[in-house]
């Protein structure tokens, strides 16, 4: 399992490395199922000047209806925000692996209590890159924390 994780981590990281070209907020997201990546996305919520534009919602979005959720694992280079987490929970994704959980509290706690597990691979290169923008662009990422769900 660690080289899947590795593997899609790395594929995450991309859509957040090129969010941040894009000057967006570098965060990715993949959703796999049965080993292969189904569905891709980063925070485009600075580019689609759009507030439910982030990585996972992305994700979800350009998957499409693939009807079971249930034997999926959505990948992050952060750990979900509620919304985030809301929708993995009603889709019923059974587990979540995120890149880092220091930038800001999340909502690790709620997936947990709705049947999710969790797996934070504390990576200093996603807190890296995320601690980068938040210090270029302080107003861009205090918009978007929103509302913590615990």
């Amino acid at each position: 399992m660690a080289s899947q994780v590795d593997r899609f981590m790395r594929e995450a990281i991309k859509e957040a490395e090129l969010g941040y070209a894009e000057g967006g907020i570098p965060i990715g997201s993949v959703l796999v199922r049965a080993g292969e990546i189904i569905g891709r996305g980063r925070n485009r919520r600075v580019q689609n000047s759009d507030p439910t534009s982030h990585g996972e919602i992305e994700c979800f979005r350009q998957a499409g209806r693939i009807g079971d959720y249930r034997q999926t694992v959505l990948y992050s280079t952060l750990m979900p925000c509620a919304m985030c987490a809301g929708a993995a929970v009603l889709f019923g994704v059974p587990q979540v692996i995120a890149g880092e959980n220091r930038t800001f509290h999340s909502s690790k706690a709620f997936m947990e209590r709705n049947g999710i597990k969790v797996l934070d691979l504390d990576l200093d290169e996603c807190y890296d890159l995320l601690q980068k923008f938040a210090r270029q662009h302080p107003e861009i990422w205090n918009e978007d924390i929103g509302i913590v769900i615990d």
